[in-house]
This record gives structure tokens, sequence and C-alpha cells, in this order.
């Protein structure tokens, strides 16, 4: 035998995924996640279980959270019993076995079973939430690693900016490169990694599920408090006793204190003070600059510059002005001189504290991440011959839906599109294989009878206790809730 056959004889193919990997002995596959242990394919993590009534001289791992070190003190669906994760779990391709792990235990007196599996999907993405005003590119904007595309901007929200990142037509509709490249992305954003992304005509971002976004090297800190015309309702009336005339800058909605309806209401009075934008209705004007970094999401550094010059009728010189941005981070005193000119003057500290008070009011800026996927019909194939069947039960509230053990959101309409916040998963939940895709844990839950109801592998079903004899990690909360 030649030493090349040696070789092959000493390889075993790995079926968890289509990549058909062939393994040497004392190797890992493509995926890192399954290897060859004397011959026998074995999955390199073991299966997780969230347990918040540890047995005394267990071992279990802290259930934190990013990189902050955060408890996690959700509890969603484990109560106080073992709850059967499927990270560690392991896959059901080639599809037509049933799930890694079916699960029966009893919950007062009820028989649930729990069905887990690391489902591979190709169907999936981000969405991804970054708190902050400054600009990060026009909306469809292509956000690019590697220049490659991996996703776009989508819609602004308030106070916030919102990307979508991967889906099928980024991992397999381009390049391999592209591919690739968005695959890694995923898995980092999913596993709560800090990843750098370029936007097409705008900044560069740093983007991490629970940090603070990094916007072209600046980290922010504050969310707005609202748009300019929210927070002259919000603050109008700490304002009326010490300043004629507040201007709060915003990207998309600037508020004028004596034109707004809160001014019109505490009776303060016209002060000839014009804006230069659109006026929407009264004390509330679009697109007063371009969007930017500067104040309030705008692209200025001199507010005075979105002002037209004042109505002589009606402004009167020793007039005070505050000027201020929807974080507070930007703000500036003035007093017209006898030409109605703003000129700059030394803040009160009556006005000093209410800045304070705009800054307070905002919330800290983080980037939020979700992890979005659509359990198709292989993956559901694994908990019932008749795949449908677990969609309906899905729909009816017959069973409920996690990811790692916390509680999905379930798109409405046909098939089993979820979404969840990967910050309340336990390290390293998601994985990947290089066809490329992501590799998600995904559990069903459901009373013993709906499950034999809607045709599940009846015969897979395993004990709690069989299953926590099989090597495991077990992830507590720190504080013990």
């Amino acid at each position: 035998m030649t030493q090349r056959k040696r070789e092959q004889t000493q390889k075993i193919r790995c079926d968890a995924c289509p990549v058909l990997c062939y393994i040497a002995e004392g190797r890992s596959g493509a995926c890192d996640r399954y290897a060859n242990d004397n011959g026998q394919l074995v999955r390199c993590d073991p299966l997780t279980i969230i347990d918040k009534a540890v047995e005394s001289g267990t071992k279990t791992v802290p259930f934190l959270q990013g990189t902050n070190g955060t408890d996690w003190d959700g509890d969603i669906v484990q109560a106080n019993r073992p709850f059967v994760t499927a990270v560690g779990a392991g896959t059901t391709y080639p599809d037509y076995k049933p799930a890694p792990f079916i699960v029966n235990q009893d919950i007062d007196g009820v028989d649930m079973v729990t069905v887990v599996t690391e489902g591979i999907f190709s169907y999936c993405g981000v969405k991804i939430k970054i708190d902050t005003d400054r600009f990060i590119g026009e909306e469809r904007a292509a956000v690019c690693i590697e220049g490659e595309p991996v996703g776009h901007v989508t819609t602004s929200e308030y106070g916030s900016k919102m990307l979508s990142l991967g889906g099928v037509e980024h991992l397999t509709g381009g390049s391999k490169k592209e591919g690739r490249v968005t695959c890694a992305a995923l898995l980092k954003l999913c596993n709560s990694e800090a990843v750098e992304v370029a936007v097409d005509n705008g900044p560069t971002l740093i983007i991490q599920a629970g940090a603070p976004p990094v916007i072209d090297g600046a980290t922010e800190s504050l969310m707005r408090v609202g748009c300019g015309s929210a927070a002259i309702g919000m603050f109008a009336a700490q304002w009326v006793d010490h300043v004629d005339e507040v201007i709060v800058v915003d990207d998309h909605i600037t508020g004028v204190l004596s034109e707004h309806q809160a001014g019109r209401m505490l009776d303060v009075p016209a002060t000839g003070i014009k804006v230069d934008g659109r006026r929407s209705t009264p004390g509330r004007y679009f697109q007063v600059a371009q969007p930017g970094t500067g104040w309030g999401g705008t692209n200025i550094d001199d507010p005075l510059t979105i002002l037209k010059p004042s109505d002589p009728k009606v402004a009167w010189s020793g007039l005070r002005l505050l000027m201020v941005s929807t974080t507070g981070e930007h703000y500036g005193y003035y007093e017209l001189d006898d030409h109605l000119i703003p000129r700059p003057a030394t803040l009160p500290q009556a006005l000093n504290k209410s800045i304070e008070r705009i800054a307070e009011n905002c919330e800290p800026s983080i980037c939020s991440v979700l992890f979005m996927g659509g359990a198709g019909g292989s993956l559901r194939a694994g908990v019932t011959e008749n795949p449908v069947r677990l969609t309906r039960s899905v729909k009816q509230s017959l069973t409920r839906v996690t990811c790692a053990g916390v509680n999905a959101y379930v798109w409405p309409g046909g098939g089993i599109t979820v979404m969840a916040d990967v910050r309340n998963m336990p390290s390293n939940s998601f994985g990947y294989v290089p066809t490329p895709a992501l590799v998600a844990p995904i559990e069903f839950t459901m009373t013993l009878d709906d499950y034999l109801a809607l045709g599940g592998h009846a015969d897979a079903v395993q004990q709690i206790e069989d299953v926590l004899a099989s090597d495991i990690r077990r992830v507590t909360p720190t504080n013990g809730a």
C-alpha cells in the first residue's frame, strides 16, 4: 500500500454539512466543529445546558454577554430547570434524520419536549441598530468589508441608524470572496465580536453587540433624547425664564421654541429669529443642513450658518439665544447686538443645567445585533416527518421557538422566520460551514402530546436524565437569578 493510500484510509468523511470534508485522525474539519477521534466523527464543542438549579459541586460557566461582563438575568424558558440548548448539539444534515437531541422532561406535571438542532442557515443575516445621530451613509448605500459588499444601510429610526448585513444574496449570490467575507462577518457579529466595515460614500464603523459604535475613529457615547421638536416639548418649561429663543439643531427635525406649540402655550413671544430650512409645521423645520457628524447629525460646525437674518420688525438688541444639539454635546449661547447679529456670550448657569438635563436624558449609545434566519424545510424535517405541521404548531403558539435558550420573535406570514438578540445567548453560540453558511442554534419546545400529534420522531425522544449524563457545558447566570 502506498503512503497516499495509507493516509486516505486514516481519514473519515464528515456528513454534517454539504462540504463533506475528509478528516484525518486527530484533526477537525473546515468548520472546526467536527473532528476525527480514533476513527469516530465527534462534535468538538459540548452540548450546552442553561442550568439555574445547579447541583452542588457541578462546574458551571458564568453566563456573560459580549466583552463587558454584564450579567444576564432573563428568565425566558429555563425557569428553575435545566434547559437543553442547541449549542454543541450538531445538525440534521443530510436532513433525513431526526434532530440530534429530542429531550423529554416533566415540568410541573406536564410532559414537555424540546427539539434542538444547530441549523445550517444559508438564508440568514443580522439586523443592526446603531444608536447615533451621526451620518453613516445614505439609505441603500453598500456596507463593505475588504472591498466586498456584505449588506447595506437601511432606514433611520428614532435616534438610531439601521444596517442589514448578510442574506443569501451576499452569502451565495456573489463571488466566492464575497460569500466568505460575509459569512466571517456574520459569525463575529453573532458571537458578539467587533467588526469593522466601510460604508460607500460614508464613514468606517466598528460594530460590536452591546458596545458603543466607533465612527471614523470616534467612539459615540450618547443616543439623542429626541428630535429637535421633541426636545423643545420636553424642556421648554425649563427654558422660558432664562432665554428668549431656543433652537434645537437636528438632522431631521430642527425645533424653534418661539414658533413651536409648546412655546406658544407658555406665552413665549415671537423673536424674529429665522431658520433656513423647509418649514413643516410651526416650530418644526426639515433639511436645515446636510447629514454629517457635526451638530445634531448634520454637517455643520457653526450653528449660526442655519440662520437667516433676523427680522428687524420683531427682533431686538440683547435678545438671548440658545442653540443646542439633540444630545447636549454641542451648544452655544448668543446675544443679539445693535445690528441684530448673534454674538457669543457667557452661558448662564441656569441654561447650563438644562443642557446637562438633555444629556442626562440621553441613553448610552450602543450597537444591537439581532440574528435573523429562516428555518427551512430541511431543518423542520428533523422535528417531524411532515414539516408543515411544525410551522402550523408554531403559528398556533403550541410550539415555542428559541435560539440558544433566548425567546425568538417569529415573523408573521409563511414559514418560520425568527429573530433573536445575540447578546442574550451563551458565548460562542454560532458556528459556520464553508458552503458558506452560518450555523445557528434553534430549539422547539412543546408538550409531548403536541409533539406526537404533529408526527414527531417519537423513537428518538430521550429523557433529560440521559442527556445530562453526556459531555455537556453548563452555563448559569452569575447573579444566580
